[in-house]
């Protein structure tokens, strides 16, 4: 005995489930860089500059982080979901 609805019910379960993980991959890189920036502030040379060159100031971990999450929800993110949404479209 087969029921479509079930299995139907199971896709719909688990594609939601695989939008939102996506959703929140960016948001909580971006999380953790502020986390991180909030708890090691000494790490942040932007905040006591002196005798610190251009790239010193600029490749700070915590901001690379954030800049990471950001361009991964720009960039990947995005895009998947658009072509997850139009597999699911094409496949109903």
């Amino acid at each position: 005995m087969q029921s479509p609805y079930a299995h139907q019910l199971s896709a719909e379960i688990s594609r939601t489930t695989r939008v939102r993980i996506i959703s929140l991959i960016g948001p909580t890189v971006i999380a953790g860089g502020v986390i991180w920036a909030m708890l090691q502030p000494y790490r942040l040379t932007i905040l006591h500059p002196r005798d610190q060159g251009f790239w010193w100031l600029v490749m700070e971990p915590q901001l690379l982080a954030i800049l990471a999450g950001a361009a991964f929800i720009v960039f990947v993110a995005r895009p998947l979901l658009v072509d997850l949404e139009a597999h699911d479209a094409s496949a109903r």
